[in-house]
């Protein structure tokens, strides 16, 4: 028959150097065998993390018989939670488990620790202090009442875009590089936040003059203020004078990546305002002007068949950064092959972007073919930042069928994340990209996993992955926003594993969840920018198709 004791709260708070008590009696050395928790065969070191509230239960094997009436209640501890919630009993025919298990719900969101003392108790004399911990799962409760799955979508878009409105720089209107950057800007977040006026324009969040005028305003001051680089903006700008801020040690001048985040915004933007009125001819003539100053060729260094990232007047090549794919800089090679006035030729994007094919990959991954790029696909803004004004519906080349690319990369994206419980991922809890984590900043991906989610990752992978982004979406929101969810919507980036969230906003994360939101919604972006006659002639000059 076995016993049942209630543990004593207070001795709870003896976890910290307490010290465990003797019992001057000869007893048999009993060291452990074994070790389950929750039924499943598991090391004492381990650390199980996404723990149920409820039910958990663990069980201590040893290697002599135990008495349950020589048990001091004072040597087992508990650390995060009342030691009233655990109850311990002897169990066995051979009476060598300690059973120790709950008698109501555990906290949520808790690390939790029990250790066990060496010394003589339950009749035997344990050599070794035992120390097991676990962390219990996120409440899965709904915080906040449903809405309809609709309603949600566009809550979501635009709490997002007001990042870009409510928070632009108020001199300049570009977008700050991050919640608390002050004067800091971003040239490629900026064009992400011109790519998201029509979207609040149609949505009616906005008006068109509204729309109109931010717009006047960016381009205006990009014209007359912004420093450039033969063309090229650098990659962080001062929101009040235009001047370069560098990015880091080497990286002071043009950036010809976020350059062509910038001109895909821009050249969305003129084929948006398409009206007859004054102010819509002068946003033309002006995106016109700034696109038609944007010195591609010259960034080939000194006409060398690739293109290179970087080039500044203080140190020129230095940062040495040729733009190879597979990555998000499909783009820039799309942009200059497009320009009618600072053009590449095909064997540039051949031989540089392409690597003469090598950025081939053709292996399997959770079933599906992987057509370009890294194994498992590297973090999923390389399938969003190209693509929120190039459509890669049918967009096809001598490399790639682009939906086929960007589809698989999203699924195995989701499917890693789905078999990682460990790590507290599922398959509503998914998403690894660039963004803020615990220690600092990352490209997260299946093969550099640092435990954090992004939500722009999932949400902007709906066009690719609806179903996946909108169950993300609404676990997101429902489950964890009462910590994920603020002022421009989702915070950055969060980590149930290391029970952490970020408080950040950053502009290239904000950006595309608006954007390839409304593109899964209605092809708006794309359509737009695909109808540039710039854009199609460079598109067939690389020998690109839509079939």
């Amino acid at each position: 028959m076995k016993r049942s004791y209630g543990f004593i709260a207070a001795l709870a708070l003896l976890l910290a150097g307490s010290s465990c008590k003797e019992q001057p009696v000869e007893l048999p050395t009993a060291i452990l065998s074994s070790f389950s928790f929750c039924g499943k065969s598991t090391s004492v070191n381990s650390v199980p993390v996404n723990v149920p509230l409820e039910g958990v239960y663990m069980d201590f094997e040893f290697t002599k018989p135990l008495d349950i009436d020589a048990f001091d209640p004072s040597l087992l501890l508990v650390s995060g939670c009342s030691s009233e919630l655990f109850a311990f009993s002897v169990t066995g025919e051979d009476r060598r488990t300690l059973h120790v298990g709950t008698v109501a719900p555990l906290p949520a969101f808790s690390r939790i620790s029990l250790r066990l003392c060496a010394g003589k108790k339950l009749g035997v004399n344990l050599p070794d202090e035992l120390i097991f911990s676990f962390t219990t799962e996120y409440d899965p409760s709904d915080k906040f009442p449903r809405i309809s799955r609709d309603e949600l979508f566009e809550k979501v878009q635009k709490a997002a875009f007001l990042y870009f409105w409510d928070y632009a720089h108020p001199v300049s209107g570009l977008a700050r590089e991050r919640k608390g950057s002050g004067d800091t800007v971003t040239s490629g977040g900026s064009g992400f936040a011109l790519m998201t006026i029509p979207v609040a324009i149609e949505r009616g969040w906005i008006s068109r003059e509204e729309g109109l005028a931010h717009c006047l305003k960016v381009l205006d001051f990009l014209k007359d203020k912004s420093e450039r680089f033969h063309g090229a903006w650098s990659h962080w700008l001062d929101g009040n004078s235009g001047k370069a801020i560098a990015f880091s040690t080497y990286d002071d001048g043009g950036d010809l990546v976020e350059t062509a985040f910038m001109i895909q915004g821009i050249l969305t933007l003129r084929q948006y305002f398409s009206h007859s009125d004054e102010d819509e001819i002068r946003l033309r003539a002006l995106a016109t002007e700034l696109w038609e100053g944007v010195e591609w060729s010259w960034y080939r260094r000194d006409g060398e068949n690739q293109l290179y990232w970087h080039w500044s007047p203080n140190v020129e090549w230095k940062m040495n950064m040729p733009i190879r794919g597979w990555n998000e800089a499909l783009i820039v090679y799309v942009l200059a092959a497009s320009s009618p006035t600072y053009p590449i030729d095909k064997s540039v994007y051949d031989e540089g972007w392409a690597n003469g094919g090598a950025l081939r990959n053709g292996r399997n991954f959770f079933g599906v073919t992987l057509p370009l790029g890294q194994d498992y696909g590297g973090p999923m803004f390389f399938a969003h930042y190209s693509f929120l004004g190039l459509d890669p519906r049918h967009l096809k080349d001598a490399y790639a069928d682009y939906w086929e690319q960007n589809c698989a990369h999203a699924f195995i994206n989701w499917k890693y994340c789905a078999g990682k419980p460990a790590n507290c991922y599922s398959e509503s809890c998914w998403g690894l990209t660039a963004s803020d984590y615990s220690k600092g900043y990352t490209a997260s991906s299946p093969t550099n996993d640092r435990g954090t989610i992004a939500p722009t990752a999932a949400l902007a992978s709906y066009p690719y992955l609806p179903e996946q982004s909108a169950a993300a979406m609404e676990y997101f929101y429902y489950v964890l926003g009462d910590r994920l969810w603020g002022e421009y919507g989702f915070h950055d980036a969060f980590s149930l594993r290391d029970r952490w969230f970020a408080d950040s906003y950053i502009a290239i994360d904000q950006g595309p969840i608006v954007i390839m939101m409304e593109n899964a919604r209605t092809g708006l972006l794309w359509d737009n920018f695909m109808r540039d006659s710039d854009v199609q002639a460079g598109l067939s000059k690389l020998g690109f198709s839509r079939e």
